[in-house]
Protein backbone atom coordinates (compact mmCIF):
# COMPACT_ATOMS: atom_id res chain seq x y z
CA UNK A 1 0.00 0.00 0.00
CA UNK A 2 1.26 3.08 -1.29
CA UNK A 3 2.04 5.33 2.05
CA UNK A 4 1.42 9.37 1.53
CA UNK A 5 2.36 12.38 3.00
CA UNK A 6 -1.05 13.07 6.09
CA UNK A 7 -1.89 16.53 6.62
CA UNK A 8 -4.69 16.95 8.51
CA UNK A 9 -6.09 20.70 9.03
CA UNK A 10 -8.10 22.01 11.74
CA UNK A 11 -9.01 25.22 13.32
CA UNK A 12 -5.81 27.30 14.54
CA UNK A 13 -5.13 24.96 18.31
CA UNK A 14 -4.92 27.37 20.93
CA UNK A 15 -3.78 25.89 23.83
CA UNK A 16 -0.62 26.80 26.02
CA UNK A 17 2.90 26.52 25.12
CA UNK A 18 4.70 23.34 26.33
CA UNK A 19 8.45 22.85 26.27
CA UNK A 20 10.66 19.67 25.94
CA UNK A 21 10.83 17.89 29.08
CA UNK A 22 12.73 15.51 30.86
CA UNK A 23 10.74 12.46 32.57
CA UNK A 24 10.44 13.25 36.19
CA UNK A 25 13.12 12.00 38.22
CA UNK A 26 15.70 11.23 35.49
CA UNK A 27 19.07 13.72 36.06
CA UNK A 28 19.90 13.62 31.86
CA UNK A 29 19.50 11.67 28.66
CA UNK A 30 22.10 10.86 26.88
CA UNK A 31 21.75 11.15 22.86
CA UNK A 32 23.96 8.88 20.54
CA UNK A 33 24.54 11.37 17.10
CA UNK A 34 25.71 10.84 13.94
CA UNK A 35 28.49 13.09 12.63
CA UNK A 36 28.18 13.76 9.01
CA UNK A 37 29.74 16.92 7.21
CA UNK A 38 30.29 18.77 10.27
CA UNK A 39 26.65 18.27 11.11
CA UNK A 40 25.22 16.59 14.27
CA UNK A 41 22.07 14.14 12.65
CA UNK A 42 19.60 12.86 16.18
CA UNK A 43 16.86 10.58 16.05
CA UNK A 44 13.56 11.81 16.39
CA UNK A 45 9.79 11.22 16.10
CA UNK A 46 6.86 13.56 15.42
CA UNK A 47 3.45 12.32 16.47
CA UNK A 48 4.98 8.23 16.47
CA UNK A 49 7.04 8.60 13.11
CA UNK A 50 10.94 8.33 13.38
CA UNK A 51 12.97 11.13 11.47
CA UNK A 52 16.14 12.62 11.70
CA UNK A 53 17.10 16.04 12.59
CA UNK A 54 20.35 18.07 12.24
CA UNK A 55 20.39 19.93 15.77
CA UNK A 56 21.02 23.50 14.31
CA UNK A 57 21.09 26.06 17.00
CA UNK A 58 20.77 28.54 14.07
CA UNK A 59 16.82 28.21 13.53
CA UNK A 60 14.08 28.60 16.44
CA UNK A 61 11.50 26.55 15.33
CA UNK A 62 11.76 22.66 14.32
CA UNK A 63 11.61 23.12 10.26
CA UNK A 64 10.56 19.65 8.38
CA UNK A 65 11.62 19.02 4.80
CA UNK A 66 12.26 16.47 2.20
CA UNK A 67 8.84 14.70 2.70
CA UNK A 68 7.87 12.32 0.06
CA UNK A 69 5.33 9.75 -0.93
CA UNK A 70 7.60 7.64 1.28
CA UNK A 71 7.21 9.67 4.13
CA UNK A 72 3.47 8.70 6.23
CA UNK A 73 2.92 11.36 9.29
CA UNK A 74 0.32 13.32 10.66
CA UNK A 75 0.62 16.67 11.49
CA UNK A 76 -1.80 18.89 13.10
CA UNK A 77 -3.96 22.38 13.46
CA UNK A 78 -2.29 23.70 9.60
CA UNK A 79 -1.93 27.53 8.61
CA UNK A 80 -0.07 28.71 5.67
CA UNK A 81 2.96 31.03 6.13
CA UNK A 82 5.93 32.44 4.74
CA UNK A 83 10.00 31.98 6.54
CA UNK A 84 13.04 33.68 5.08
CA UNK A 85 16.52 32.60 5.43
CA UNK A 86 19.37 33.01 4.13
CA UNK A 87 20.07 32.53 -0.14
CA UNK A 88 19.35 34.58 -3.34
CA UNK A 89 15.52 33.87 -3.50
CA UNK A 90 12.51 35.35 -1.56
CA UNK A 91 10.65 34.05 1.24
CA UNK A 92 9.33 30.95 0.43
CA UNK A 93 5.89 29.30 1.31
CA UNK A 94 4.95 26.92 4.41
CA UNK A 95 2.80 25.67 6.86
CA UNK A 96 2.45 26.01 10.28
CA UNK A 97 1.31 22.88 12.48
CA UNK A 98 0.80 23.05 16.87
CA UNK A 99 -0.13 20.42 18.61
CA UNK A 100 2.50 17.89 17.66
CA UNK A 101 3.98 15.73 20.11
CA UNK A 102 7.90 15.53 19.44
CA UNK A 103 10.15 12.93 21.08
CA UNK A 104 13.79 12.92 21.25
CA UNK A 105 15.00 10.04 23.15
CA UNK A 106 13.09 10.13 26.83
CA UNK A 107 13.10 13.89 26.00
CA UNK A 108 9.58 15.28 24.77
CA UNK A 109 7.44 18.02 24.19
CA UNK A 110 3.50 17.18 23.80
CA UNK A 111 2.63 20.55 22.35
CA UNK A 112 5.25 21.77 20.09
CA UNK A 113 4.85 24.00 17.03
CA UNK A 114 6.73 22.83 14.11
CA UNK A 115 7.06 24.52 10.06
CA UNK A 116 6.72 22.11 7.03
CA UNK A 117 8.43 23.27 3.73
CA UNK A 118 7.17 21.28 0.70
CA UNK A 119 9.61 22.81 -1.76
CA UNK A 120 11.79 19.87 -2.97
CA UNK A 121 14.52 21.85 -3.83
CA UNK A 122 15.51 22.01 0.21
CA UNK A 123 16.90 18.88 0.72
CA UNK A 124 20.18 17.85 2.66
CA UNK A 125 19.97 14.13 2.20
CA UNK A 126 21.53 13.62 -1.18
CA UNK A 127 24.44 15.42 -0.14
CA UNK A 128 24.94 13.82 3.41
CA UNK A 129 24.29 10.33 2.17
CA UNK A 130 21.21 9.99 4.60
CA UNK A 131 17.59 10.71 5.12
CA UNK A 132 17.13 13.94 6.61
CA UNK A 133 14.02 15.35 7.33
CA UNK A 134 14.35 18.63 9.28
CA UNK A 135 15.87 20.73 11.61
CA UNK A 136 15.92 21.41 15.08
CA UNK A 137 17.25 24.40 17.26
CA UNK A 138 16.27 26.99 19.81
CA UNK A 139 13.05 25.01 21.30
CA UNK A 140 15.38 22.13 22.12
CA UNK A 141 17.98 23.88 23.49
CA UNK A 142 16.26 26.46 25.49
CA UNK A 143 15.04 25.23 29.11
CA UNK A 144 18.17 22.68 29.28
CA UNK A 145 21.85 22.27 29.57
CA UNK A 146 23.32 20.72 26.92
CA UNK A 147 26.60 19.03 26.89
CA UNK A 148 27.72 18.40 23.32
CA UNK A 149 30.86 15.83 23.37
CA UNK A 150 31.99 15.94 19.46
CA UNK A 151 34.78 13.57 20.12
CA UNK A 152 33.08 10.77 20.99
CA UNK A 153 29.43 12.01 19.45
CA UNK A 154 26.89 12.08 22.12
CA UNK A 155 24.86 14.54 23.61
CA UNK A 156 23.85 14.55 27.60
CA UNK A 157 20.60 16.56 28.27
CA UNK A 158 20.41 18.12 31.92
CA UNK A 159 17.64 19.73 34.36
CA UNK A 160 18.75 23.12 34.71
CA UNK A 161 19.41 22.65 37.96
CA UNK A 162 20.96 18.71 37.90
CA UNK A 163 24.08 20.15 36.08
CA UNK A 164 27.14 21.61 38.12
CA UNK A 165 30.38 22.66 35.74
CA UNK A 166 33.40 21.60 36.63
CA UNK A 167 36.20 24.06 35.60
CA UNK A 168 38.78 21.38 35.40
CA UNK A 169 36.52 19.76 32.30
CA UNK A 170 35.73 23.00 30.47
CA UNK A 171 38.89 25.30 30.70
CA UNK A 172 37.12 28.15 28.92
CA UNK A 173 33.67 29.76 29.44
CA UNK A 174 32.23 32.69 27.68
CA UNK A 175 28.85 34.74 27.85
CA UNK A 176 26.30 33.42 25.91
CA UNK A 177 23.60 35.81 24.05
CA UNK A 178 20.24 34.85 22.94
CA UNK A 179 18.51 37.29 20.97
CA UNK A 180 15.46 36.77 18.51
CA UNK A 181 15.58 32.59 20.10
CA UNK A 182 19.27 32.41 18.51
CA UNK A 183 22.64 32.23 20.65
CA UNK A 184 25.63 34.51 20.09
CA UNK A 185 28.98 34.52 21.23
CA UNK A 186 31.74 37.23 21.38
CA UNK A 187 35.11 36.53 19.83
CA UNK A 188 37.86 38.28 17.80
CA UNK A 189 39.92 37.96 14.46
CA UNK A 190 43.02 38.25 13.43
CA UNK A 191 42.78 40.39 9.99
CA UNK A 192 45.75 42.18 8.22
CA UNK A 193 47.53 42.02 11.58
CA UNK A 194 44.51 44.31 13.15
CA UNK A 195 42.44 42.21 16.00
CA UNK A 196 38.59 42.93 15.34
CA UNK A 197 36.18 42.19 17.90
CA UNK A 198 33.49 40.11 16.25
CA UNK A 199 29.89 38.82 16.98
CA UNK A 200 29.00 35.46 15.69
CA UNK A 201 26.07 33.30 15.49
CA UNK A 202 26.63 29.78 17.42
CA UNK A 203 25.35 27.73 14.25
CA UNK A 204 25.89 24.20 14.73
CA UNK A 205 23.76 23.92 11.53
CA UNK A 206 26.52 25.33 9.33
CA UNK A 207 29.23 22.63 8.40
CA UNK A 208 31.19 25.58 7.18
CA UNK A 209 34.18 26.74 10.10
CA UNK A 210 34.06 30.74 9.65
CA UNK A 211 31.56 33.22 7.87
CA UNK A 212 32.17 37.06 8.42
CA UNK A 213 29.93 39.57 6.45
CA UNK A 214 31.97 42.62 5.33
CA UNK A 215 32.05 45.46 6.85
CA UNK A 216 34.86 48.40 5.88
CA UNK A 217 34.05 50.25 9.10
CA UNK A 218 34.51 47.77 11.36
CA UNK A 219 37.29 46.34 9.71
CA UNK A 220 36.39 43.29 8.52
CA UNK A 221 38.00 43.12 4.64
CA UNK A 222 37.94 40.25 2.02
CA UNK A 223 41.68 38.73 2.38
CA UNK A 224 43.54 39.60 -1.38
CA UNK A 225 43.96 35.48 -1.43
CA UNK A 226 40.90 34.04 -2.09
CA UNK A 227 38.81 32.45 -4.38
CA UNK A 228 35.00 32.42 -6.02
CA UNK A 229 32.65 29.77 -4.55
CA UNK A 230 29.55 28.27 -3.84
CA UNK A 231 28.64 28.31 -0.22
CA UNK A 232 25.86 25.77 0.38
CA UNK A 233 21.77 26.17 0.21
CA UNK A 234 19.62 28.46 2.95
CA UNK A 235 15.96 28.33 3.22
CA UNK A 236 15.95 31.26 0.62
CA UNK A 237 18.16 29.59 -2.14
CA UNK A 238 21.54 28.93 -3.24
CA UNK A 239 24.48 31.00 -1.10
CA UNK A 240 27.46 32.28 -2.90
CA UNK A 241 30.70 34.43 -1.68
CA UNK A 242 34.26 34.09 -1.08
CA UNK A 243 36.37 31.42 0.83
CA UNK A 244 39.72 32.64 1.44
CA UNK A 245 41.59 31.93 5.61
CA UNK A 246 42.27 34.72 8.07
CA UNK A 247 45.54 34.57 10.38
CA UNK A 248 43.49 33.82 13.65
CA UNK A 249 40.11 33.05 15.44
CA UNK A 250 39.92 34.06 18.81
CA UNK A 251 38.07 32.05 21.24
CA UNK A 252 38.50 32.62 24.97
CA UNK A 253 42.19 31.91 25.69
CA UNK A 254 42.15 29.50 22.36
CA UNK A 255 43.69 30.97 18.81
CA UNK A 256 43.14 29.08 15.69
CA UNK A 257 45.36 30.48 13.41
CA UNK A 258 44.76 29.91 9.53
CA UNK A 259 41.28 29.27 10.12
CA UNK A 260 39.43 28.78 7.07
CA UNK A 261 36.46 31.43 6.15
CA UNK A 262 34.06 32.52 3.59
CA UNK A 263 32.63 36.04 3.02
CA UNK A 264 28.96 35.36 1.47
CA UNK A 265 27.64 38.01 -1.11
CA UNK A 266 25.83 40.81 0.36
CA UNK A 267 22.86 39.43 -1.51
CA UNK A 268 22.76 36.15 0.18
CA UNK A 269 22.82 37.72 3.53
CA UNK A 270 20.26 40.99 2.50
CA UNK A 271 17.57 39.91 5.23
CA UNK A 272 20.39 39.49 8.74
CA UNK A 273 20.95 43.09 8.45
CA UNK A 274 18.56 44.42 10.98
CA UNK A 275 18.76 41.42 13.02
CA UNK A 276 21.34 41.99 15.00
CA UNK A 277 24.79 43.43 15.07
CA UNK A 278 25.90 40.40 13.87
CA UNK A 279 29.03 39.57 12.12
CA UNK A 280 28.85 35.95 10.77
CA UNK A 281 28.83 32.95 12.28
CA UNK A 282 31.07 30.04 13.60
CA UNK A 283 30.29 26.78 12.44
CA UNK A 284 30.84 22.35 12.57
CA UNK A 285 34.37 22.94 11.15
CA UNK A 286 34.99 25.09 14.24
CA UNK A 287 32.58 23.38 16.63
CA UNK A 288 33.73 20.07 16.69
CA UNK A 289 37.48 20.96 17.70
CA UNK A 290 36.12 21.48 21.24
CA UNK A 291 33.44 19.69 23.51
CA UNK A 292 31.11 22.35 24.94
CA UNK A 293 28.47 22.65 27.51
CA UNK A 294 25.86 25.34 26.02
CA UNK A 295 23.41 26.80 28.82
CA UNK A 296 20.91 28.44 27.35
CA UNK A 297 19.07 29.52 30.80
CA UNK A 298 22.13 30.89 32.51
CA UNK A 299 23.20 32.57 29.37
CA UNK A 300 26.46 30.75 29.11
CA UNK A 301 29.01 28.36 27.58
CA UNK A 302 31.82 26.51 28.34
CA UNK A 303 34.37 24.82 26.14
CA UNK A 304 37.70 22.41 26.22
CA UNK A 305 39.82 21.64 23.44
CA UNK A 306 39.27 18.31 22.16
CA UNK A 307 41.61 15.29 19.98
CA UNK A 308 40.24 17.59 16.43
CA UNK A 309 41.93 20.66 17.65
CA UNK A 310 45.24 20.22 15.88
CA UNK A 311 43.53 18.83 12.53
CA UNK A 312 43.65 21.03 9.58
CA UNK A 313 41.12 22.78 8.05
CA UNK A 314 39.24 20.77 4.87
CA UNK A 315 39.02 22.29 1.59
CA UNK A 316 37.56 21.29 -1.23
CA UNK A 317 40.44 21.49 -3.29
CA UNK A 318 39.47 19.53 -7.01
CA UNK A 319 36.86 22.08 -7.38
CA UNK A 320 33.35 19.68 -7.75
CA UNK A 321 30.86 18.39 -5.27
CA UNK A 322 29.46 15.33 -4.76
CA UNK A 323 26.06 14.30 -4.08
CA UNK A 324 23.82 10.69 -3.98
CA UNK A 325 21.35 10.39 -6.85
CA UNK A 326 19.36 7.58 -6.62
CA UNK A 327 20.64 4.38 -7.44
CA UNK A 328 22.19 1.82 -10.30
CA UNK A 329 23.41 -1.58 -10.79
CA UNK A 330 26.91 -3.06 -10.38
CA UNK A 331 27.68 -6.64 -11.90
CA UNK A 332 30.97 -8.17 -9.60
CA UNK A 333 32.07 -11.81 -10.48
CA UNK A 334 32.40 -14.51 -7.16
CA UNK A 335 35.82 -15.23 -6.28
CA UNK A 336 35.18 -18.34 -5.07
CA UNK A 337 32.56 -21.48 -4.11
CA UNK A 338 31.27 -20.18 -1.45
CA UNK A 339 29.77 -17.49 -3.06
CA UNK A 340 32.02 -14.41 -1.93
CA UNK A 341 32.09 -11.68 -3.54
CA UNK A 342 35.42 -9.85 -4.74
CA UNK A 343 36.09 -6.83 -2.53
CA UNK A 344 33.04 -6.11 -1.40
CA UNK A 345 33.46 -3.25 1.09
CA UNK A 346 31.57 -1.06 3.73
CA UNK A 347 29.00 1.64 1.84
CA UNK A 348 26.56 -0.29 0.15
CA UNK A 349 23.04 1.61 1.20
CA UNK A 350 20.73 -1.16 -0.29
CA UNK A 351 21.26 -5.41 0.14
CA UNK A 352 19.07 -5.73 -3.02
CA UNK A 353 21.48 -8.71 -5.29
CA UNK A 354 20.44 -10.79 -8.24
CA UNK A 355 22.69 -13.84 -8.37
CA UNK A 356 23.44 -15.90 -11.64
CA UNK A 357 24.49 -19.57 -11.22
CA UNK A 358 26.94 -18.90 -8.74
CA UNK A 359 28.96 -17.18 -10.81
CA UNK A 360 28.04 -13.25 -11.27
CA UNK A 361 26.28 -10.97 -8.68
CA UNK A 362 24.06 -7.61 -9.43
CA UNK A 363 24.01 -5.35 -7.08
CA UNK A 364 21.85 -2.19 -6.48
CA UNK A 365 24.69 0.78 -5.19
CA UNK A 366 24.14 4.28 -4.81
CA UNK A 367 24.54 6.30 -7.88
CA UNK A 368 27.08 9.16 -7.34
CA UNK A 369 26.96 12.28 -9.47
CA UNK A 370 29.07 15.72 -9.67
CA UNK A 371 26.74 18.28 -8.49
CA UNK A 372 28.55 21.37 -8.86
CA UNK A 373 31.68 22.73 -10.35
CA UNK A 374 33.58 25.49 -9.17
CA UNK A 375 35.18 27.84 -12.21
CA UNK A 376 38.94 27.80 -12.68
CA UNK A 377 38.96 24.77 -10.36
CA UNK A 378 40.69 21.19 -11.74
CA UNK A 379 37.65 19.51 -11.87
CA UNK A 380 36.65 22.38 -14.57
CA UNK A 381 39.65 22.31 -16.09
CA UNK A 382 39.99 18.63 -16.71
CA UNK A 383 36.96 18.76 -18.62
CA UNK A 384 34.10 17.36 -15.45
CA UNK A 385 30.75 18.27 -16.12
CA UNK A 386 27.90 18.41 -13.59
CA UNK A 387 25.63 15.10 -13.33
CA UNK A 388 28.67 13.06 -14.14
CA UNK A 389 28.23 9.85 -12.67
CA UNK A 390 31.28 8.69 -10.59
CA UNK A 391 32.08 5.08 -11.09
CA UNK A 392 35.65 5.27 -9.28
CA UNK A 393 38.50 7.35 -7.56
CA UNK A 394 42.16 6.34 -8.23
CA UNK A 395 40.79 2.80 -9.06
CA UNK A 396 38.94 2.49 -6.28
CA UNK A 397 34.77 1.77 -7.14
CA UNK A 398 33.02 5.31 -5.87
CA UNK A 399 30.24 3.15 -4.65
CA UNK A 400 31.79 1.06 -1.95
CA UNK A 401 32.56 4.28 0.12
CA UNK A 402 30.65 6.66 2.21
CA UNK A 403 29.69 9.91 0.56
CA UNK A 404 31.98 12.28 2.90
CA UNK A 405 35.07 9.40 2.53
CA UNK A 406 34.77 9.50 -1.00
CA UNK A 407 34.69 13.67 -1.00
CA UNK A 408 37.80 13.64 0.75
CA UNK A 409 39.34 11.30 -1.93
CA UNK A 410 38.60 13.06 -4.61
CA UNK A 411 40.48 16.14 -2.54
CA UNK A 412 44.05 16.13 -2.27
CA UNK A 413 47.32 18.09 -1.60
CA UNK A 414 48.65 20.80 -4.53
CA UNK A 415 50.48 18.82 -6.83
CA UNK A 416 48.96 15.31 -6.72
CA UNK A 417 46.61 13.61 -8.90
CA UNK A 418 44.03 12.34 -8.69
CA UNK A 419 42.43 10.21 -11.30
CA UNK A 420 38.40 10.22 -11.94
CA UNK A 421 36.03 7.54 -14.07
CA UNK A 422 33.09 8.87 -15.06
CA UNK A 423 30.25 8.27 -16.89
CA UNK A 424 28.78 10.10 -19.01
CA UNK A 425 25.47 9.98 -21.30
CA UNK A 426 26.52 6.10 -21.67
CA UNK A 427 29.85 6.69 -22.33
CA UNK A 428 32.90 6.06 -19.63
CA UNK A 429 35.51 8.62 -20.01
CA UNK A 430 38.80 8.48 -17.49
CA UNK A 431 39.70 12.11 -16.25
CA UNK A 432 43.08 13.33 -14.48
CA UNK A 433 42.95 16.02 -12.47
CA UNK A 434 46.14 17.97 -10.99
CA UNK A 435 45.56 19.55 -7.95
CA UNK A 436 46.42 22.99 -7.32
CA UNK A 437 47.50 25.36 -4.55
CA UNK A 438 44.30 27.26 -3.32
CA UNK A 439 45.95 30.47 -1.63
Amino acid sequence: MRKILCIILFFPFLAGAQTFELPEGKRFEKIKFKFINNLIIIPAKINGTPLSFILDTGVSKPILFNLSDKDSIDVKNVSEISLKGLGEGESIKALSSVGNRFEIESITNANQQIYIVLDKELNFSPKLGIPIHGIIGYDFFENFVVEVNYGSKFLKVYHTDQYHLNERRYSETLALQVEHKKAYINAAAILGNNRVPIKLLLDTGSSDAVWLFENEGKGIRIPVSNFGDYLGRGLSGSIYGKRTKIEELILGKYAIKDTKTAFPDHVSIKGLSKLSERNGSIGGEVLKKFNWVIDYPNKQISFKSNSNYKKPFWFNTSGMGLQHSGVRYVKEQITNSRGIVKNTEKGYSNNVEIRFDNEIVISMVPEIIISDIREDSPAKLAGLEVGDIVLSVNKREAHKFKLQELTHMVDDVPGKKVSILIERRGEKLLFNLRIKKLF
